[in-house]
């Protein structure tokens, strides 16, 4: 009796082992500058962090990860290692992503800021355009000079809808308001970005905003007795008697979403592209500085764009040289906006 009950206890073993002891669900995620920048991927890795504590899930990360040959071996050393889920969350990563994307079709990819796909490759970023509307409307509203200075970091569109958006909330303050752009051609270099904020205000910017992940620019403005705008996370800390708000990131809602759909099955490879609505995207704490009826306007756009009411990027716009490129009672769609390649009236710069 016992020989032929012992197979069937090892059956029922091998099925408790098999269910009790199953392997967690492995995400990675490949960063472009440290997770300690204050920046754009210290926003990533707290999204990370709230992955990190959901069940059955294990969660690592690579930082300060060059785009481009860089990029594509540790994506491909992750897959190699069996991850099920690798965020990369970088542009110039994307066609990396993709390569390695074709050859391990059973591992999901999701590439942040691009625009392609695959089977198994999906691309999301943030409508963070919306937030930079609100943060031009406090610049705005504060400059005495009317010339608001913009450390960007490369003319793709990504950071220059950032800019248009930033210009028209500006305007809607402060007609008469100009943005003048420097380009620094780096997502993670606090010396060259703190001397670009420099030149800025050297040509009498009296507010500094950004599309960098360090802050530089938040130093360089409280240096020079100046306002900042932060971006990426609350960078009050870095300027605290300059920091008016920052465009903030809050990605941890999407990337749980994404990792339960895929372990449930119903994933799907497109392009995920929330907003304020979703709230994956903020404006941070106003800096004590900023007036109430200031910040009760701001609120009540920030309202206003969450629920639908108001569209950022709606006509009449015109471009830098004057010629209306979204007529009255015009919407811009997502294509339009993903390829954004021209300036809104008041920027000063060019896209080189």
């Amino acid at each position: 009796m016992m020989r032929k009950c012992f197979p069937l206890f090892l059956l029922a073993l091998l099925a408790l082992c098999s269910t009790g002891f199953a392997e967690d669900t492995k995400v990675g995620f490949v960063y472009v500058s440290p997770v300690g920048d204050a920046g754009y991927s210290y926003a990533h890795d707290q999204g990370r962090l709230a992955v990190e504590a959901m069940d059955g899930v294990t969660t690592s990360f690579v930082e300060s990860v060059a785009e481009g040959q860089d990029s594509e071996r540790v994506i491909m050393n992750m897959a190699r290692k069996g991850y099920d889920i690798i965020f990369t969350t970088s542009y110039g990563y994307m066609d990396p992503t993709l390569k390695v994307a074709k050859e391990f079709p059973k591992v999901k990819f999701l590439h942040c800021s691009g625009y392609k796909n695959a089977e198994n490759m999906a691309n999301y970023f943030g409508r963070i355009y919306q937030a930079r509307y609100l943060t031009g409307m406090v610049a705005g509203a504060m400059t005495k000079s009317k010339v608001l200075g913009y450390v960007a970091a490369f003319p793709i569109p990504e950071v220059i809808r950032g800019i248009n958006a930033f210009t028209l909330g500006a305007q809607s303050v402060n007609p008469d308001v100009q943005v003048r752009v420097v380009w620094t051609k780096t997502w993670y270099d606090p010396a060259t970005e703190k001397e670009a904020a420099k030149s800025l205000l050297d040509v009498g910017c009296d507010v500094i905003a950004q599309h960098q992940d360090s802050p530089g620019p938040q130093e360089a403005a409280q240096e020079r007795g100046v306002w900042s705008i932060g971006y990426n996370s609350d960078m009050s800390a870095f300027a605290p008697k300059s920091h008016l708000t920052s465009a903030v990131w809050n990605w941890g809602p999407f990337y749980k979403e994404m990792v339960q759909q895929i372990k449930d099955g119903t994933w799907k490879a497109q392009f995920y592209w929330y907003g304020l609505d979703r709230g994956i995207v903020d404006i941070a704490p106003f800096g004590p500085m900023v007036p109430a009826d200031v910040q009760k306007t701001v609120l009540a756009k920030k309202a206003d764009i969450a629920s639908g009411a108001y569209t950022v990027f709606s006509g009449p716009i015109k471009d830098q040289a004057g010629a209306v490129k979204v007529p009255a009672g015009k919407v811009m769609s997502d294509e339009e906006l993903l390829g954004f390649n021209w300036f809104v009236q008041g920027v000063v710069g060019t896209l080189q």
